[in-house]
């Protein structure tokens, strides 16, 4: 190109191409691909740390001794506006009424319920008060305060939602509290008076048979963990005649069926022929149905409400958290629960975020552990595993779980059955269907599944954390 001192003349024009655009090399180039990827994939820490049991012919009979105490459970109450009323099957969850079934008596004593409201640090009951009364917690947290050797106020427990007291009361001959219960939130209790349940029993046969029966009960011999007691001597010299005695067994044990978790992989025959360069269509589609899948079964293990841990952990192994978020006295609180020999704690990478912070906030810094190459976050040596299964509520809490494992040391366990026909992984199969006349290619993708807590001490979980804060 020419230059001229007149500038309107200076105008460039387009550059001839001197060598192959990158564009058009492109064409005649093999890209590097990656496998393909999802965010779906965790790290799956249930699956991996569980022990798994061969489970031949699918079910799993977890047989006990037998257990005099009743168990316990949540009520469930539902409200019209402000009221709020029990249902009356619920009531079942009391120890003392587990079992009654006449709907007409529980429908009676569920409208002998008398609601009440209090404020935070109102007093609900006082040591000392006469015990005549049986309280159902509808909403609310509250403390259960005891006095200490020298007389100083200790907190013996926390109560919240569908927790209750004073069932026993009414039964028994026990004439005042024996501890003080404080509101810490704002919290509606339904109230039943002693008089108004004994003028149930005289006018119903059944419930009064049925109270004799819990009566008789609380009168068997029975260890701290109100299992059958074997009789022992220890300590005697000389010719002691000894006690005799046998192990009872729960006369109908709870059995655990596989679950299964099923899907139908379609791939179009075209594709899997012609386009497996450089990656195999058929491995990469089946590849991540099968992750898609280990992410439900480990869902399930935690939130099925037959065989799920977050279901399935005895009431008596389920705390509530002192103040709201979780500290490092709500863990050694949970590790209380499971003392003997806990393997890890399970929760929310949001929930383990929030006691960060309370750790911090208290100059307390919990340290991590190394497992298996990874490092993680531990309290007191056990390890705190991140799981996104646990689910986290609209009013932002959560759960904490504690196990402990293993078949040996009466844990939690996983379930499932190996050589199973068409296994692909272990309890996992995956069976040729066919072709369809559309030409495509049908595989069924099946996993089979369960999880067992084979004694309640086994399994703690902290309930209500609060996260948000």
């Amino acid at each position: 190109m020419t230059y001229s001192n007149d500038p309107n003349l200076n105008v460039e024009g387009p550059q001839p191409q001197l060598s192959l655009s990158t564009a058009a090399a492109r064409n005649l180039a093999t890209t590097t691909k990656s496998a393909p990827q999802t965010q779906e994939i965790t790290s799956r820490w249930l699956l991996k740390l569980l022990p798994w049991v061969q489970t031949k012919g699918g079910v799993f009979r977890v047989n006990r001794r037998l257990t005099y105490t009743v168990g316990d459970g949540r009520v469930t109450f539902t409200n019209t506006g402000a009221a709020v009323q029990v249902i009356p099957q619920e009531l079942t969850e009391l120890p003392l009424l587990r079992g009654f079934d006449d709907i007409g008596v529980l429908t009676a004593l569920a409208s002998q319920f008398v609601q009440q409201e209090f404020a935070p640090d109102d007093t609900i009951v006082e040591i000392g008060q006469p015990a005549d009364r049986v309280f159902l917690i509808a909403h609310g947290k509250v403390n259960k305060i005891g006095l200490g050797k020298y007389d100083e106020q200790i907190v013996l427990d926390v109560l919240a939602d569908g927790d209750y007291f004073g069932d026993r009361v009414v039964v028994e001959s026990q004439d005042t509290w024996e501890f003080t219960l404080k509101a810490v939130t704002r919290t509606t209790v339904l109230v039943l008076p002693q008089q108004a349940f004994e003028q149930l029993i005289d006018q119903s046969e059944a419930l009064r048979n049925h109270v004799e029966e819990f009566r008789v009960r609380l009168r068997q011999p029975q260890n701290w963990q109100g299992e059958a007691s074997i009789e022992l001597a220890s300590g005697h010299l000389g010719e002691t005649e000894l006690p005799g005695t046998f192990v009872d067994y729960e006369l109908k044990p709870r059995e655990y069926e596989l679950s299964v978790a099923q899907t139908v992989l379609r791939i179009q025959t075209r594709v899997a022929d012609l386009y497996n360069e450089p990656m195999n269509q058929t491995e990469q589609q089946l590849r991540l149905t099968i992750e898609a899948l280990r992410e439900r079964q480990e869902y399930e293990l935690l939130n099925n409400r037959d065989f799920g841990l977050l279901h399935n952990a005895d009431l008596k192994q389920r705390i509530h958290t002192r103040s709201g978020p979780p500290t490092p006295d709500d863990l050694d609180e949970l590790l209380a629960t499971v003392w003997k020999e806990p393997a890890f704690f399970l929760a929310h990478p949001r929930t383990i975020a929030a006691f960060g912070r309370e750790a911090n906030r208290l100059g307390v810094y919990p340290q991590s552990i190394d497992v298996g190459g990874n490092r993680v976050p531990a309290w007191r040596g056990v390890p705190i595993f991140p799981s996104n299964k646990i689910p986290i509520t609209n009013t932002r809490t959560s759960s904490i779980l504690l196990l402990r494992t293993g078949l040996e040391k009466q844990g939690v366990i996983g379930l499932h059955q190996t050589g199973i026909p068409d296994e692909y992984q272990p309890s996992l199969s995956v069976r040729f269907m066919g072709i369809s006349e559309k030409a495509i290619i049908s595989y069924l993708v099946t996993a089979y599944y369960s999880a067992a807590v084979l004694v309640p001490d086994a399994l703690g979980i902290l309930e209500d954390v609060e996260i948000g804060r």
